[in-house]
């Protein structure tokens, strides 16, 4: 599972017009699940971004998550994430994961988030979405659970 995260002041999906996911200051996170994830990367992966220190404290250093920070998380579902673009001019995506697998697993992210006290929102699985955001910064580190092994 993929989480490329970038610390924002303000980040808003939308969904035909429609403003489905917003936070203020925290980080927006593109999320893609690959083929032989399972709900232990999503756990595992919840953990990371709930808990890495991408906020500044008082000295200026990163040392903060995002609840210490007083932020929340925006968690936007985007298989492109898990292309392989190493041969020819077309991304080929045999690396993510089935649509439905990847909807359950991204659902037991946003749980996951949630239950480790986060605030959470999120873009709408499988929608042409518009993401805005201001990045703070800038800052944007990915993060990766890899696939379990033969699956």
């Amino acid at each position: 599972m993929i989480g490329l995260l970038q610390r924002v002041s303000e980040a808003s999906v939308r969904v035909a017009g429609e403003l489905v996911g917003q936070i203020g200051t925290g980080l927006l996170v593109l999320v893609a699940v690959e083929r032989g994830d399972g709900p232990g990367q999503a756990r595992r992966l919840a953990e990371r971004l709930v808990a890495y220190r991408v906020f500044p404290d008082a000295a200026g250093k990163m040392n903060l998550d995002v609840r210490e920070a007083g932020g929340a998380l925006l968690l936007v579902p985007q298989f492109t994430l898990a292309a392989d673009t190493n041969r020819g001019n077309r991304p080929s995506f045999s690396g993510a994961a089935d649509p439905a697998i990847g909807q359950g697993l991204f659902d037991v992210l946003v749980r996951e988030v949630a239950a480790q006290g986060a605030r959470v929102a999120t873009g709408r699985f499988g929608a042409d979405m518009a993401v805005s955001l201001v990045n703070q910064g800038p800052v944007t580190f990915m993060l990766r659970t890899p696939p379990q092994p033969d699956a």
